[in-house]
């Protein structure tokens, strides 16, 4: 491949893992995908004027988290409540699967964040002292000067159904009812005390950094929970046949280059 076709890749600028929110549902096919075209490595290709900061931030998600290097938060400084809730949809988004939900709250400090919805990502976008997982949720949160802040859970595979977290084997009871894009459920009850308890009882790699979906933008406050949730191998392979593969690549240090633009760097310098 000659440079010149890596070109479109890269120039100027950032742009809302906002992915999906309630605001603003796709009803058409996704403009963005995992792989080929569609995929990270072209995203600023497929909307140059928005994308940018796909090719060319620095402050980039997802990222290898050093356990050892990382910040983390003081459990006492963070709190995180979801009330028990039901007849919430669960949709197919042909990105990600996704349920809208705003009754929830993130308060780090006296800063207090309101939840948009929860999604999922196979395999994991984060990876921890480089060991990647099956699986990733993420639970979307913005404040009313639209901040974004992103509570993270890796997800382990483990043998047995009784060992599973328990909102996890309600949410995908009937995950096959949504196989197409574009296809909803309806969910019964969701208790998240358990997903609550396990974020404020373990450790909470922070960082500031970007949506994980175009348009990548930077200045998301993560909060990624050192310790994974757990789901049962049959249904996470239930799960996977409709998920599929939607993770993006992991991107450079904090602060560093653009792999993109590194890339397209080297080629230019090889080419000249």
């Amino acid at each position: 491949m000659h440079l010149t076709s890596l070109l479109p890749l890269i120039p100027a600028v950032a742009a809302s893992c906002f992915h999906n929110t309630p605001l603003a549902r796709r009803t058409t096919a996704p403009s963005f995908g995992y792989t080929a075209e569609h995929g990270p490595l072209n995203w600023y290709g497929l909307d140059p004027s928005a994308n940018v900061a796909c090719a060319t931030g620095t402050h980039q998600s997802p990222i290898v988290i050093g356990s050892s290097e990382i910040s983390k938060v003081d459990n006492k400084t963070v709190l995180l409540n979801i009330p028990t809730v039901s007849d919430l949809e669960f949709e197919n988004l042909g990105t990600t699967i996704e349920v809208p939900l705003t009754n929830g709250t993130l308060v780090v400090g006296d800063h207090t964040y309101t939840l948009a919805q929860f999604h999922f990502h196979t395999p994991s976008e984060h990876r921890i002292d480089e060991e990647h997982f099956p699986m990733e949720a993420h639970f979307v949160f913005s404040d009313e000067d639209g901040n974004i802040a992103v509570v993270g859970y890796v997800i382990q595979l483990t043998s047995t159904k009784d060992h599973s977290t328990p909102l996890l084997n309600t949410i995908f009871e009937n995950v096959d009812e949504i196989a197409e894009t574009g296809s909803t459920t309806e969910l019964g009850l969701l208790d998240f005390s358990s997903v609550s308890r396990h974020f404020l009882n373990n450790e909470i790699y922070t960082y500031s950094g970007s949506l994980t979906t175009p348009p990548c933008t930077e200045g998301v406050s993560w909060y990624v929970s050192a310790l994974p949730l757990v789901l049962d191998v049959d249904t996470y392979n239930d799960v996977k046949k409709v998920l599929k593969f939607n993770s993006r690549y992991t991107q450079n240090v904090l602060g560093q280059e653009n792999l993109l633009q590194l890339a397209a760097d080297e080629l230019n310098g090889h080419d000249a």
